[in-house]
């Protein structure tokens, strides 16, 4: 079975229910595939399809709402495996084709929405354990997330902003609706909480004029592709003048790790390395 490692809350402000910006994907078993992003434009793997060998899976679609049906069918998959932001509704299965896909073959969704990390790779362990799949190398992956989720606790006198950029917008993420957020702060970092979040409860929207709203010791950005990159945030004044921008503690979020203790390993030790070099501004 593959799974795609990232998925959609579709862009941040995206018409689309009132998503958080994207996260998890999906896939099909049997004959692997994908319908999630996985393909950069120059050919390349996107980050957010994790471990995933894209030569050897089939990719039914790389953008929100694209997915190709007909190629579905054709593969004859066994089972369909999506996350949920909405109880019953299958992420990244567009509406439009929803009926039909779910005819071709059983789906399994996995819930999100306020749940942790850890209770969502659980639910995934479980489901890869049902189906037969080689578990070897998960109790070192599980071993390494535990030991980089435990120094977290050593960076709770920083204030961390967990933000992503768009072109006339700048989204201040919600921790409680995120499970990669939740397991951060039941490991004890300080993540701002928005004080007005938007329908749905996903994220607050503002203006780049009001990027200075909340104070922040560090930034962490999303570096999902349709969000704006760090030198693209900062030609917005408001943004490079934040103390954080300032001090240098603008650091990346992979805002779709996949669902896996490997997964969660990689994510949380690049970020306790990059907090180890962070420190207090006031």
């Amino acid at each position: 079975m593959t799974r795609s490692s990232t998925c959609p809350r579709s862009p941040p402000g995206s018409s689309r229910r009132s998503a958080p910006p994207p996260r998890c994907g999906t896939s099909a078993c049997a004959r692997s595939a994908s319908s999630a992003p996985h393909k950069l434009a120059d050919g390349g793997k996107d980050p957010q399809v994790g471990n995933v060998d894209i030569t050897k899976v089939t990719g039914l679609g790389n953008v929100w709402d694209e997915f190709n049906v007909e190629q579905y069918i054709a593969l004859q998959p066994d089972l369909l495996v999506s996350s949920m932001y909405v109880k019953g509704t299958l992420w990244y299965v567009p509406e439009k084709s929803k009926d039909t896909i779910e005819q071709v073959a059983p789906t399994v969704g996995v819930m999100l929405t306020g749940k942790s990390a850890t209770e969502v790779i659980g639910t995934y362990e479980r489901l890869a354990q049902s189906l037969g799949a080689d578990m070897a190398g998960v109790p070192e992956a599980k071993a390494r997330m535990e030991a980089a989720t435990a120094k977290l606790a050593e960076f709770k006198n920083l204030k961390v902003l967990m933000v992503s950029g768009g072109a006339d917008a700048f989204w201040i993420v919600n921790p409680p609706e995120y499970p990669d957020i939740v397991h951060l702060t039941s490991a004890g970092l300080d993540v701002v909480k928005p004080d007005k979040v938007d329908d749905g409860g996903f994220f607050q929207t503002l203006s780049w004029e009001n990027a200075d709203t909340y104070d922040a010791d560090v930034i962490l950005y999303d570096t999902r592709t349709q969000a704006l990159k760090p030198e693209e945030m900062m030609k917005k004044p408001t943004f490079a003048k934040l103390p954080a921008v300032e001090a240098g503690q603008l650091y990346p979020w992979n805002a779709e790790a996949p669902f896996s203790y490997q997964g969660y390993a990689d994510f949380l030790e690049g970020l306790v390395a990059n907090l180890a070099k962070a420190k207090p501004l006031k």
